[in-house]
């Protein structure tokens, strides 16, 4: 999940992984085997295979689970499936604009859980582009406050050809075309190491702060989209603030 500000959705999102840590792991490890599936599977070749693994490490996930999934992707590795990245996109509670993306081997299936879950917390599911043009698509690289002061890490992210970067005492966020994408992430990587999330994701244009009835509606939605096996993650354009999201998720 992500909304308006990333450092603090993210923290949200780590909470509730930390409650769903098998099903993230299988999440992840759809990701890696698609990202091998696409290409070859040695990460250094392969800018998606590398960053599938990175998020796999971010979140603790197991080295030989990591492996595995990479095996599963080679051709003769076992996993036959036929995955197809979808994106869904609607409107949430309170007037709050949704984007889905999935890895599904079962559309028809796929659209109709997520279809179902908007309809029974207070949502709509819209066509394809129906919200997405409230938003940017970008390319986002998040580090630790320790990997650097904020001067050099502005200053490398502009040398690399980032976009734009923003450092609090949550850490900094890099952001980039999705063109410069991989080559902004290598350039810090190479300067700084890896990164805790180096992702593409969508940046609203603008925000909607949601009521607490709308906004504790919105977050069950999210829950259960993120619950869904098939749903890679979920991004909107809500700004909740830091009292309530603490009080809604206590």
């Amino acid at each position: 999940m992500a909304g308006h500000s990333q450092f603090k959705n993210i923290m949200h999102r780590k909470g509730a992984q930390d409650a769903k840590r098998s099903k993230i792991f299988n999440k992840l490890a759809r990701e890696i085997t698609v990202a091998a599936k696409s290409g070859l599977p040695d990460p250094a070749a392969n800018p998606r295979l590398r960053a599938a693994i990175l998020a796999g490490r971010a979140q603790n996930m197991p080295r030989d689970r990591i492996d595995r999934a990479i095996k599963q992707g080679t051709p003769g590795g076992g996993d036959d499936a036929n995955y197809e990245e979808v994106r869904y996109e609607g409107y949430g509670p309170g007037g709050t604009a949704l984007i889905v993306e999935a890895l599904t081997d079962n559309r028809n299936r796929t659209a109709s859980e997520v279809r179902s879950a908007f309809t029974k917390h207070g949502g709509s599911l819209g066509e394809t582009n129906s919200v997405s043009f409230m938003f940017n698509r970008v390319g986002a690289i998040l580090y630790p406050v320790a990997a650097a002061t904020a001067d050099a890490m502005f200053e490398a992210a502009l040398d690399a050809g980032a976009d734009n970067v923003e450092s609090d005492e949550n850490g900094h966020q890099v952001t980039s075309t999705v063109e410069n994408f991989g080559s902004v992430r290598d350039a810090l990587e190479a300067k700084f190491g890896a990164p805790e999330s180096a992702r593409l994701t969508w940046i609203p244009l603008n925000t909607v702060a949601p009521s607490e009835d709308a906004a504790a509606s919105l977050l069950k939605l999210i829950d259960v989209l993120e619950d869904n096996d098939d749903v890679q993650v979920v991004e909107g354009n809500f700004d909740i603030s830091d009292e309530l999201m603490q009080k809604l998720t206590a």
